[in-house]
């Protein structure tokens, strides 16, 4: 059965459990050592006096007094934290390990010098509205939108514009006429610098410098859209979108670089292909939203590899060509 005691430094009444007797530890209330008496009819058990024993009168007055502490001290210490705000705690680390794969995609990468940087950042935005767009319509934006007659009329930079913090050019874009209708190309002139490259120095005032993949067994074949589950390469072994300096197509206009017509080389001279005027390399955006930095040694087979989506050349694991994150 429980035994009562009665602690003799601050007075509190509590009951201990008989295992607990005849052994010293720390009192609950006030912290300093007591000693619980023994049970009686065991070794050590005396029993208690008159004089040992404490008057109700003196536990009822330590009791009042102790309660006044305990309300004192909390309201000061309410007091004190809405006077002196307190950092919040540190938001948890995940604890769920990534995968091989995801950590390459995700490591840190020195952003190139000069006009490259915001080239490299440019093709990042435009990833990110990408991304957007698929978690709202569930794919990728197909390269165009077509009439009834397969005609192209919209291009995917006017669909990614409400992801591009560019929702009041959005709404004055007419999607019942065609980009070269009689009101859009007003909207020319409005260009996002987004889709230019500030190296891209021959570029008409109007023109983008990036262009979307396109043909069979890629991002978009024209009007078709795909999601990211339907990228069986891997989302960061998949081009989507790459450069093209001095195109010669308006930003508006709903024309990109075919897989059927293109050159595989970058920068080789010809008209339809990958290039740009950084130095040694031109840049292309991956469906995971990770920028490569293609050289101009790199083969036409591992280019053409990383234009289709389900092709079966490389996994993200497997890639050695360094790509910029």
């Amino acid at each position: 059965m429980p035994i009562p005691f009665t602690c003799p430094h601050c007075g509190t009444q509590t009951e201990v459990a008989e295992d607990y007797a005849g052994q010293t530890g720390p009192c609950a209330r006030c912290g300093k050592s007591i000693t619980v008496p023994p049970l009686a009819g065991t070794p050590g058990y005396t029993t208690p006096t008159k004089a040992s024993q404490v008057p109700l009168v003196v536990l009822l007055v330590v009791a009042g007094l102790g309660l006044l502490v305990f309300f004192c001290g909390g309201f000061f210490f309410l007091s004190f934290r809405m006077i002196a705000p307190v950092a919040p705690p540190p938001m948890p680390v995940p604890a769920v390990p990534m995968p091989a794969a995801a950590v390459a995609k995700t490591a840190p990468a020195t952003t190139p010098a000069g006009t490259d940087g915001p080239c490299v950042d440019r093709l990042k935005r435009i990833g990110e509205a990408m991304a957007a767009y698929h978690d709202v319509h569930g794919c990728f934006p197909p390269a165009y939108l077509a009439d009834d007659e397969d005609k192209p009329m919209h291009s995917w930079r006017v669909l990614l514009l409400p992801y591009l913090d560019c929702q009041e050019l959005y709404d004055q874009y007419d999607f019942d006429e065609p980009w070269d209708g009689p009101s859009n190309p007003q909207l020319a002139a409005a260009m996002p610098e987004v889709y230019r490259c500030p190296a891209d120095a021959d570029a008409g005032p109007t023109d983008t410098s990036y262009v979307m993949i396109v043909g069979p067994g890629t991002i978009s074949d024209g009007t078709s859209a795909i999601a990211l589950s339907d990228i069986k390469d891997g989302a960061a072994a998949t081009l989507v979108v790459v450069e093209m300096a001095a195109s010669g197509i308006s930003w508006l206009e709903p024309a990109d670089l075919s897989t059927e017509k293109m050159s595989f080389r970058v920068d080789d001279g010809r008209a339809l292909g990958m290039r740009s005027n950084h130095p040694g390399t031109s840049y292309g955006l991956a469906a995971d939203g990770s920028v490569w930095g293609l050289q101009y040694e790199q083969s036409p087979a591992f280019i053409r590899g990383l234009t289709t989506v389900a092709g079966g050349e490389a996994e993200p694991g497997e890639i050695v060509e360094p790509g910029i994150k």
